[in-house]
């Protein structure tokens, strides 16, 4: 018997989002087990299988008890984007809304989280050239020759953009110098319609609680063998992927540029930092409703959630 497509009213994306360490995967986990669903994770360093410890991936028995998807997929030497994993999860979500009215998103990326609700722009793909250039002159001058060209040619997107993240600002770069027109100018920013209704779920903390949180998972993850972890990538080291906090203060230790005890402390540093990044972002787009991460009651009791629970 073939089974009749759900409607739109039918399918729910929720999204649940929130800074590093606030509890988004637990929380999750929890739901889509209620749910009886699927969860794609939106936590673009989870992908990579290489990345274990330090991107604090769910575990095996998690993986185990409810289905992840986009987790350990991709090896860092791969390469991948934000295009692609939104054309990824819209070919997954048509075939789990064929069995599951309800689909988990779970995960801090914000860019990936928009890219499936929203959509992206349309933009050049990389010149490998100009990509090329560009990454050298970071290694022979540093960060900020980078972030001075973008704020001279793009000062809107510098406004917005982390300038602390050399990735981003190549990006923009080599569509500057590739088009002769800047990264504001080429984005529309008008969302795209999506076969399905979504629900946007903040997830947050005290301040202080969230930082206490962030400091012992850091402290966690050294005694998990974060280290060991880093040295057996060392050598990719300078891939992307690998530019992520907690490898790249390691890889200064092994480096010989820091003592061990600074690098912990930098990565914690470095990840309350990116928590606040997060929610900045988030926070910008009204859609999201704030919860605690205990309150998964009065998640649920939402108008459009209660249809679907048991």
């Amino acid at each position: 018997m073939i089974k009749t497509p759900m409607t739109i009213d039918e399918r729910l994306l929720l999204v649940i989002a929130g800074p590093t360490a606030v509890g988004k995967t637990s929380l999750g986990i929890q739901i889509a087990r209620l749910l009886n669903t699927h969860i794609i994770s939106a936590d673009s360093r989870q992908f990579y299988r290489e990345m274990n410890i330090g991107t604090a991936a769910p575990s095996g028995d998690d993986l185990v008890a409810i289905p992840h998807h986009f987790v350990h997929q991709l090896s860092v030497q791969e390469s991948y984007n934000v295009s692609r994993f939104e054309s990824d999860v819209l070919s997954l979500l048509d075939k789990l809304f064929l069995n599951h009215p309800v689909v988990l998103m779970v995960g801090g990326s914000g860019m990936y989280i928009n890219a499936v609700c929203h959509g992206i722009d349309l933009l050049p793909d990389p010149d490998p050239a100009i990509r090329l250039q560009l990454k050298e002159s970071l290694d022979r001058s540093g960060i900020s020759v980078l972030q001075d060209e973008l704020k001279q040619v793009d000062p809107e997107y510098a406004q917005q953009v982390d300038l602390a993240n050399p990735a981003r600002l190549i990006r923009a770069l080599e569509i500057y110098r590739s088009t002769g027109k800047s990264y504001s100018t080429l984005r529309t920013n008008k969302p795209k319609n999506r076969p399905f209704r979504i629900v946007k779920i903040g997830i947050n903390l005290p301040r202080e609680i969230l930082n206490q949180r962030i400091n012992n998972r850091v402290d966690t993850m050294i005694t998990a063998g974060l280290v060991g972890e880093a040295e057996k990538l060392y050598p990719l080291r300078h891939l992307n992927a690998l530019n992520t906090v907690g490898y790249k203060e390691l890889f200064d230790y092994l480096d010989g540029f820091a003592t061990f005890g600074h690098a912990i402390e930098k990565i914690k540093t470095n990840s309350r930092r990116y928590a606040k990044r997060q929610l900045t972002w988030f926070r910008k787009d009204p859609a999201y409703r704030w919860f605690h991460p205990d309150n998964i009651r009065e998640i649920l009791s939402m108008p459009e959630l209660l249809p679907f629970v048991g």
